[in-house]
């Protein structure tokens, strides 16, 4: 992807997505999935990972990808922010139900896989401690890479944890799928595609990214991409990689570029 700088980006109209380079970071890859699926375009605008980004920070407020930038409205970079700014720059396709308990369940099952807590905050936790272990038994000093990912909650106790709590909901979310075959459905949620679909294919990376050939990681990325735990190996149904796999083929469209 051909990406513009902060101060180019900030200059151009139109709707900015911050992104950061070189890596397929799931929250901002969903970011992407959302828009594509919307047809809404965007000027893809460069994040370092691992520095200051002081410009981006200068325009932003913020030195983390991804950022959602729209006309003088306040920037975004929560997941759900990003995904209700899409739902009313372009109503349809729609993304979100609009049958309330339809959305409550689809809200609060993108929550379990995007936000705090959930199947991504768990794998960073997981890909920190593995990182923190590796530096130790090679008694090198942390790089500072580590010392950023210590910001976001890690603990020794939170590592232990977050196998158990990733399993739980892959477990959850094969059952759903299945049930939804049963009776019919290809998507998780109804009969069409949903942000649920986007985001589990996403944040999937974290668990089982794709090939090289379609998805070209540095190998320190993809060796902390890949499930490293036999807890959530025994709960990686093989129905949702089979989905996620679709979704890509469908709907995201392959090789990935970032």
């Amino acid at each position: 992807m051909d990406y513009f700088s902060v101060e180019q980006g900030r200059t151009m109209p139109g709707l900015k997505l911050v992104l950061t380079a070189g890596v397929p970071g799931p929250w901002g890859e969903s970011a992407k999935a959302v828009l594509k699926a919307k047809g809404i375009a965007y000027v893809p605008v460069l994040q370092e990972m691992g520095t200051d980004n002081a410009p981006l920070v200068a325009w932003t407020g913020h030195r983390n990808a991804p950022i959602v930038v729209h006309d003088g409205e306040p920037p975004r970079t929560g997941w759900a922010e990003i995904l209700m700014l899409a739902e009313r720059l372009k109503p349809e396709p729609a993304l979100v139900p609009a049958d309330v308990g339809a959305r409550a369940d689809m809200l609060g099952l993108c929550q379990l896989i995007c936000g705090e807590r959930g199947l991504g905050w768990n794998r960073r936790l997981m890909m920190t401690g593995d990182l923190i272990r590796q530096v130790q038994a090679a008694g090198a000093d942390e790089p500072p890479l580590v010392t950023l990912l210590r910001g976001y909650g890690y603990t020794d106790a939170e590592y232990a944890a977050a196998p158990g709590r990733v399993a739980a909901l892959l477990r959850h979310l094969a059952d759903r799928l299945r049930a939804q075959q049963e009776r019919g459905s290809a998507y998780f949620l109804g009969d069409g595609l949903t942000a649920l679909d986007l985001y589990w294919t996403c944040f999937s990376a974290l668990l089982d990214p794709l090939p090289q050939d379609v998805n070209p990681m540095p190998d320190m990325v993809r060796w902390l991409y890949q499930n490293q735990n036999d807890v959530i190996a025994a709960a990686m149904d093989p129905i949702l990689f089979a989905h996620r796999d679709r979704i890509y083929r469908e709907n995201i469209g392959l090789p990935l570029d970032y």
